[in-house]
């Protein structure tokens, strides 16, 4: 049986879907980031910070229909495997583990959603940014500061305070027989 899931690549600054669209499509991203966000004003804030390995879409949208309520950006260049609603919704009937896998999704979806609001309201800044730092490494060097900042719901200034107050990892260095250092 066909799945109907297809490849796509966005680039960078490129959207997944735009506030105000109708989204009809899931994405499993294979390789790159992107960012989910709303406007409040003029400003933008940052919702979610989507890697490879995760299902992203705009799940109200996708679920429920009507336009969505935020905008999903690349901010490198992103692979996903796309799945349309019309497709899915035809997996769920001809495959029974189609549906579990839709079940696996909206679980996801809610968990990730409540955890990431139940932080903003437990922790202080002080200590969401170093929990954020010892489960996302990666993303510290891969996503632009203010994007950080925005999804911690922290001030761009207190981030950076934050960010030089956790000790960096000791780097190691020896003379090289041609006299460069080499750090380790």
């Amino acid at each position: 049986m066909k799945t109907g899931i297809e490849n796509r690549h966005f680039i960078k600054k490129e959207y997944l879907i735009r506030a105000g669209e109708n989204a009809d499509d899931l994405y499993f991203i294979t390789k790159g980031l992107a960012r989910e966000y709303v406007l409040k004003g003029k400003q933008e804030i940052t919702t979610d910070i989507i890697s490879e390995g995760t299902v992203t879409g705009a799940a109200s949208s996708f679920l429920g229909g009507g336009p969505s309520l935020y905008s999903i950006q690349a901010m490198e260049p992103v692979l996903v495997l796309a799945m349309s609603r019309k497709n899915l919704e035809k997996l769920y009937e001809a495959v029974s583990k189609w549906q579990k896998l839709g079940r696996l999704i909206t679980t996801h979806f809610l968990l990730e959603q409540e955890k990431h609001i139940l932080d903003n309201i437990r922790y202080s800044a002080k200590e969401r940014f170093p929990q954020f730092q010892q489960q996302h490494t990666d993303l510290l060097q891969r996503v632009p500061q203010k994007y950080l900042a925005s999804y911690l719901n922290i001030e761009p200034e207190t981030f950076s305070r934050l960010k030089h107050l956790v000790p960096q990892k000791t780097r190691f260095f020896c003379t090289s027989k041609r006299g460069g250092e080499i750090f380790l």
